[in-house]
């Protein structure tokens, strides 16, 4: 099997730890070599951050190149047109539409871009958008729009739901574990 790449985007604060986790431990559980970089960028600043996941039967590097990636998970919108260049070629992009200012735009040195779904589709990229902020509320808590996306990608995995719900049993602490179930149930629902 050819590696795959899977990068997990977003802000910091957003749970890309969490995501990776429960990405790495499907991916474990299926048989596969895999590696996970740590979270990098400013992540404790609300900066942005960015997680490698690669996949195969051989791993040897987490790091994920220009043009390599099989799918972007981005959990803020503007996230999403700033990692484009790293999917490949008929990759898919995962988008949250929740959109968070960055520093040039809080201090009123830019304006946030508009209309960068359709900038996106119009480079003929597969973009699925997603109000995991939303649905992450609707399921009770507004912290698991990471594990919404996460029930979005499952969507695209081809792995049986069970090993999705093993690894949230896995990674998700017993007490916040029903509200996360529900939180990838509405991402499965809405992909």
């Amino acid at each position: 099997m050819d590696t795959k790449s899977v990068m997990i985007v977003g802000v910091g604060g957003q749970g890309s730890l969490l995501a990776s986790r429960i990405l790495g431990n499907v991916l474990l559980n299926q048989g596969f070599d895999v590696k996970v970089s740590e979270v990098h960028g400013m992540s404790q600043r609300g900066g942005s951050v960015v997680t490698y996941v690669k996949y195969g039967e051989k791993v040897y590097s987490p790091v994920i190149e220009k043009g390599e990636a099989d799918i972007i998970i981005s959990f803020e919108k503007l996230e999403s047109a700033r990692w484009i260049p790293y999917l490949k070629k008929g990759g898919h992009l995962i988008t949250s539409i929740q959109k968070i200012d960055p520093m040039p735009v809080i201090t009123g040195n830019m304006e946030y871009p508009e209309d960068i779904d359709e900038k996106i589709k119009n480079l003929g990229i597969d973009i699925i958008s997603v109000d995991a902020l939303g649905l992450a509320e609707q399921a009770g808590t507004a912290k698991a729009s990471n594990v919404v996306l996460m029930g979005v990608l499952s969507t695209k995995m081809g792995f049986d739901e069970s090993v999705w719900q093993n690894a949230l049993e896995q990674c998700v602490p017993s007490k916040f574990l029903e509200l996360n179930k529900k939180a990838f149930a509405l991402g499965v629902q809405n992909a």
